[in-house]
């Protein structure tokens, strides 16, 4: 059986840390913290492709945050998925675009945007940024389903739990909560994971290491090293959400 989200909350100890649940409190001193981190992720397209089919950080994305499989489109949770080029980055698309990127699918996920605009239109504040590294977070037990986060998020990142999760879970991991019917869910970039020093289960599982994950606020960083050495590009940068996911075409 796995924990509800109230009972996670008060077992946990860890909502400071992860964001599961954080309080008004604790989310005002988060806010009032020194920014010493910046995370971000980089997805090398190039090496993806070569993987063609591998749904591996899919895979272990879900597993590990409980996402339930649902067949029904409408219906479905998902926290990282892929989309065609076009669908993905509009304002990069064109008619020159070359058929291997045009053809092939892009891993996408929430951007933990600089700006998130899911974040002003939350009414109960169950959706916000984290100061301190910059995560958009979730706090499930704040959540009413108002779903104007859904509406605003311009990526299309977040799910809505239209029914009971447990039936569509195959392997329940317990020490993450499962979501209630009514819920609003999305990619937390595996916060549960950096709070003991891990990187995302998707970088971990990705065989063709095609997701690099890093600190954007440390010149020394991976992320940065990539970053000064490729072009890349982000999801709708006219939109000036600044996202923290960067892809390498």
């Amino acid at each position: 059986m796995g924990m509800d989200r109230r009972k996670f909350l008060k077992v946990s100890g860890l909502a400071s840390l992860s964001g599961f649940g954080v309080s008004s409190s604790a989310q005002a001193k988060d806010t009032d913290s020194k920014q010493t981190k910046r995370w971000a992720l980089i997805v090398d397209m190039n090496k993806c492709r070569e993987a063609k089919d591998c749904t591996d950080c899919i895979t272990a994305c879900h597993k590990v945050h409980n996402v339930p499989e649902i067949k029904d489109k409408k219906r479905e949770i998902k926290w990282i998925w892929k989309e065609t080029f076009g669908h993905a980055f509009p304002a990069q698309n064109h008619q020159y675009i070359s058929e291997e990127v045009r053809n092939s699918p892009n891993l996408v996920l929430c951007n933990h945007c600089d700006n998130p605009p899911c974040v002003g239109v939350c009414p109960t504040q169950a959706t916000f940024r984290r100061d301190s590294d910059g995560l958009v977070m979730m706090d499930f037990h704040r959540c009413i389903g108002c779903r104007y986060c859904m509406v605003a998020c311009p990526y299309g990142a977040r799910s809505f739990n239209w029914q009971d999760a447990k039936p569509h879970i195959k392997e329940i991991n317990t020490k993450f909560p499962i979501r209630s019917k009514g819920v609003v869910e999305k990619c937390n970039l595996c916060a549960e994971r950096i709070a003991k020093e891990q990187i995302p289960a998707c970088a971990e599982a990705c065989k063709a290491k095609a997701i690099t994950f890093g600190d954007l606020h440390d010149p020394h960083s991976e992320v940065r090293k990539i970053l000064s050495e490729n072009d890349t590009i982000r999801r709708k940068p006219h939109l000036h959400t600044l996202p923290n996911v960067y892809y390498i075409m």
